[in-house]
């Protein structure tokens, strides 16, 4: 059992063409910049940004989303070289399979599940949330969850979900035009929250920028889970605000930049991914950076950090509301709804294709890859993950978990960053569109800046990985090593070279299993 073969550039090329199993090439440059804008604006601008605020960085949450912004930009790089080298679904998972072998895939492919699904089932139910809050607005009210046998039961989870999954099923390009429209509406949304909020910005809230770190309220076990790893390893007293509060912030935040990842998951269903996948990613990033930063200038602006931080979940809607703007905050709650909305569709379609390329390779059950002969998706793997998110947005308390969206991202960008490297080494002949500069300087700054930032994620998230991670290498040799394509093809070569007759000039199995790997 050897858990560090890896599988070849050209078998995972192949593998994609497998008829019954491949995706159609229909997606432009303007498409994936588009999706990486729909599945980052909304996720950020209408969620973490005040928390971070509030709770974290104060002012200085400007920083802590240029921070992220960079951050992601160097892992993004590295997406990019990956996927113009191996331009198939699967993102993060496919690339480590290629440098790092196949234990290290399982755990990056098992990790982007935990970031897509738990992002997918808290933004469906965030969105079941703002559409009670809109119909509210016009005079209807009408709850965001509803009482089934004492248990709470999201509704608008259920609803937004299963319009998405059958636009998915029923074509990528489809979605691509749907979320399109989506999306320019919520960037006028976007723009129309800058151009106004500006209006109201007072230059004393400015004040202090980086306010001076101060010891959370309360103490004990429980306080010491919300304080970062960070803080916990160094034996520093659990505290908000300051220097260490901007890369708390930044590592909140980050939550904003997941889409660019999962646009890398689509390299698959892109025309030309050459030259489409490196200028639509960078695009996406670029128009996503400077909307965050206008937007987070505006709220600190609006109010006082610690009027946000005396809301219990402060959002946009509460800046405009302690102005007196109460028709601007309508519109940021229909902005919101809009905004989450192209947010789901992006992360069921990322979570399908992960799983897909991870059942190609056997790791988990093969059916799951089929797609339809018609429209050439992946029908029935789109169903079963849109009701899985369902259920789980509609039923359970998925919010609690929002952190560990950050840490199955981060992790998968420091794999892809130091993948770079090792991929260089082992295939010099590659000649990828795209090469991050600057050589080796690069990936290993993304690497070691994703890495602190994991560490700045509380104590408690690093526990629920912790225990995501048990169950997914109790899966992988119960199940995924044991069914593992890549495996049956070494045993293969293995009782092929043992059937052969013993000759001194004979290659042994060693010989065969290199010739595997480079083929």
């Amino acid at each position: 059992m050897n858990l560090l073969r890896t599988k070849s550039i050209e078998q995972s090329i192949a593998d994609a063409d497998e008829p019954g199993r491949k995706l159609k090439r229909s997606l432009s440059t303007w498409d994936l910049m588009i999706m990486g804008v729909a599945v980052a604006v909304g996720a950020g601008i209408f969620s973490v940004g005040a928390k971070a605020a509030a709770n974290f960085a104060g002012p200085a949450v400007t920083l802590s989303f240029a921070i992220a912004a960079v951050t992601c930009a160097l892992a993004i790089m590295c997406y990019a070289e990956f996927a113009t080298a191996i331009p198939v679904a699967g993102s993060a998972y496919v690339f480590t399979y290629a440098t790092m072998g196949e234990l290290l895939a399982w755990i990056i492919g098992w990790n982007l599940i935990l970031e897509l699904f738990t992002a997918a089932a808290v933004i469906a139910k965030y969105w079941g949330i703002y559409l009670s809050k809109v119909f509210a607005l016009t005079g209807a009210d009408i709850p965001p969850a509803i009482s089934l046998g004492g248990v709470d039961l999201y509704w608008g989870a259920f609803l937004i979900v299963a319009i998405f999954t059958v636009l998915l099923v029923l074509g990528t390009k489809l979605s691509a035009r749907v979320g399109n429209i989506f999306t320019l509406i919520k960037i006028g949304v976007v723009l129309f929250v800058i151009v106004v909020g500006f209006t109201y910005v007072k230059v004393e809230n400015y004040t202090p920028f980086i306010p001076a770190a101060e010891p959370t309220a309360g103490a004990g076990g429980a306080d010491v889970l919300k304080q970062s790893f960070f803080g916990f390893l160094t034996g520093a007293a659990p505290a908000q605000y300051g220097t260490l509060g901007i890369f708390a912030g930044a590592a909140l935040v980050f939550f904003a930049f997941i889409g660019f990842d999962v646009v890398a998951t689509s390299a698959e269903e892109v025309k030309n991914p050459q030259k489409t996948l490196p200028r639509g990613i960078f695009g996406g990033l670029a128009l996503v950076t400077l909307l965050y930063i206008l937007v987070s200038l505006a709220l600190t602006g609006m109010v006082s950090y610690t009027q946000l931080a005396e809301a219990k979940s402060p959002t946009l809607t509460t800046a405009f509301e302690a102005v007196g703007d109460t028709s601007a905050a309508k519109v940021i709650a229909f902005g919101s709804l809009v905004g989450l909305t192209t947010v789901i569709m992006v992360l069921l379609m990322g979570l399908s294709r992960v799983v897909l390329a991870m059942s190609r390779d056997g790791l988990l059950p093969r059916a799951l890859s089929k797609t339809s002969e018609k429209r050439s998706t992946p029908a029935r793997l789109q169903i079963i993950c849109g009701a899985a998110v369902a259920l789980v947005a509609g039923l359970t308390n998925v919010d609690l978990l929002e952190e560990m969206i950050n840490i199955g991202t981060l992790s998968a960008f420091v794999v892809v960053s130091l993948g770079i490297l090792v991929l260089r080494k082992k295939r010099p002949d590659l000649k990828p569109a795209f090469r991050v500069p600057f050589g080796k300087v690069l990936p290993v700054v993304s690497a070691v800046l994703c890495l602190y930032l994991m560490t700045n994620l509380a104590v408690e998230t690093w526990i629920f990985f912790a225990f995501w991670l048990v169950i997914g290498l109790a899966i992988y040799f119960a199940y995924g090593q044991r069914h593992s394509r890549l495996n049956e093809r070494f045993a293969e070569a293995n009782a092929s070279v043992n059937s052969r007759p013993a000759t001194a000039d004979a290659p042994d199995a060693s010989d065969d299993e290199d010739e595997l790997s480079r083929t």
